[in-house]
């Protein structure tokens, strides 16, 4: 039936009205009145509009991958392996596509236990196991603010409490998670787990500091690691959780989430996760409840492609990843470069040293969703505005995520000329009609004179004028996070209630066939 003809609204992915809706209404479960819908899914249509600049999604650019390598490896697994790639695979994964994992951890530095390993339908099915499998309705997650905007209608599903904690340059601020901690603990609430982006923050950019790193109990998303730009790697949180054990063995505080969508392609759908086997089997449950086991096409492929060697007898992979660094540099810098040029005075963003993203905060007065339906309707360009990263949905008001790694220089460089256009628009009205227009560098450096911990006012204060290593301020505390006098370490050590392993053998995996 043509969808658009059956009062279902115009075409494919129209909304329902509030008729459609009300006869449904007593069948909903009561968890889908706080499911929202990710900021980036909304984003995705616009892909396909070729007179729309999309600075919003998180996008890698897959034009980059040669078509005749991808035909190439597609002819390799329809040639050896049709019959595999055609037929359901481990709900674990295949042990090809988990020893390509094995090589991905170890070029961040990170060895692990290919028994610990699950394969999973992207990273973002890595989050919701995780919920599925740890956050009963009230209980509490803390997270980074601003945060993933694809974690946020996640945790909303599963009615979770979420404390986020404004960042600094360094991510989160230790002396404030310990603050929400012990205030949560007075409350008698311990959160299942803190929710962190370590490297290249998402959609702040920020990279957490090597000594915060040594402290703290996560959920590690990691997509972006190996997406360095400049500067030192850093250890990963699973590999410094593991150090500590002192065993050889693997990390017993920390879920690590990996995928291979940001070096290789989104589209093959796979990422990852390395757990602790208590909290691997309880994924691998709810993984076989969601979709039974990910695409052995794509874990195949994924298989061939690791397999691939560059003229000098390098493994390709690591050739094609060093390209895309080169390219991802390079337009980061032509957007910091169009910030300077068309934001002015209006604007403060970061500088990451890698990732896809910079985080920019306009002048108060701008609301980022406001301006985006404006930029959409009269410029052609869309971004996330900053309210996506946050639980509350207010905070984060006058923020935007910029992704400059899916276009190319001449996009990013239109992109923020149209984006500026609406800005100065936008602050020329507001002035009209309230007959002042006070300086954005007054209003800079007002947020700078606040009290330590003040939240400015539900934006993020950021690098004035994109200068590097300056500090990330976030909104306003989210839902569950309470101010209050700072406590011991001891509360630390109780987030995530998984008792270090004692030393024990490796249960390998069965190799599939």
């Amino acid at each position: 039936m043509d969808r658009s003809s059956s009062g279902a609204g115009e075409g494919r992915g129209a909304r329902p009205t509030a008729h459609e809706l009300a006869r449904y209404e007593a069948l909903f479960a009561s968890r889908t009145r706080s499911m929202k819908s990710s900021a980036m899914r909304e984003m995705m249509a616009l892909t396909e509009r070729p007179d729309v600049i999309s600075l919003a999604g998180g996008l890698p650019d897959t034009t980059t991958f040669e078509p005749e390598l991808y035909a190439k490896l597609m002819s390799h697994v329809a040639a050896e392996s049709t019959a595999r790639a055609l037929q359901y695979g481990p709900t674990d994964g295949m042990t090809a596509t988990v020893d390509c994992i094995v090589e991905v951890m170890a070029a961040e530095g990170t060895l692990i236990d290919p028994s610990e390993v699950i394969v999973t339908t992207g990273g973002q099915q890595v989050i919701d196991l995780v919920c599925k499998a740890l956050i009963d309705p009230g209980d509490v997650i803390v997270a980074e603010a601003p945060t993933y905007p694809g974690a946020v209608p996640t945790f909303g599903a599963y009615q979770a409490e979420v404390a986020q904690i404004e960042m600094d340059s360094d991510g989160m601020p230790i002396e404030e998670l310990e603050i929400v901690l012990d205030r949560l603990q007075a409350r008698g609430r311990r959160p299942k787990f803190i929710y962190t982006i370590p490297n290249f923050q998402n959609p702040g950019g920020v990279t957490m500091s090597l000594a915060r790193r040594r402290e703290l109990l996560v959920l590690e998303d990691n997509p972006y690691g190996l997406l360095r730009y400049e500067g030192e790697p850093l250890p990963t949180l699973y590999s410094l959780d593991a150090e500590v054990l002192g065993s050889g063995g693997g990390a017993d505080l920390v879920i690590y989430l990996g995928t291979f969508s940001k070096i290789l392609s989104p589209g093959l759908r796979l990422g990852w996760a390395v757990a602790p086997r208590p909290v691997l089997e309880k994924l691998n449950l709810g993984k076989q409840g969601a979709d039974l086991c990910s695409s052995p096409v794509t874990q195949l492929f994924v298989a061939a492609y690791f397999n691939e060697r560059d003229p000098g007898g390098g493994r390709r992979w690591r050739a094609y990843l060093e390209q895309l660094k080169v390219l991802y540099s390079r337009r980061r810098d032509v957007m910091l470069e169009a910030l300077a040029d068309h934001f002015a005075d209006d604007a403060r963003w970061t500088k990451p040293q890698g990732g896809l993203f910079i985080w920019a905060t306009l002048d108060e007065r701008i609301d980022t969703t406001d301006l985006l339906a404006l930029a959409r309707e009269s410029q052609g360009v869309a971004f996330v505005p900053g309210r996506a990263a946050y639980v509350d949905g207010r905070s984060g008001s006058s923020s935007m995520r910029l992704n400059f790694a899916g276009v190319p220089e001449e996009d990013i460089r239109e992109g923020m000329r149209r984006i500026g256009k609406v800005v100065r628009e936008q602050l020329s009205l507001i002035g009209t009609l309230s007959g002042s227009v006070p300086s954005s560098r007054n209003l800079a450096r007002g947020a700078a004179e606040r009290e330590p911990g003040t939240p400015p006012g539900g934006e993020a204060a950021q690098v004035d004028r994109g200068v590097a290593g300056g500090g990330l301020r976030a909104g306003s505390p989210g839902a569950g996070q309470d101010a209050g006098p700072g406590g011991d370490d001891s509360g630390l050590a109780d987030v995530v209630a998984l008792p270090r392993r004692a030393s024990e053998g490796s249960a390998r995996r069965r190799r599939d066939r």
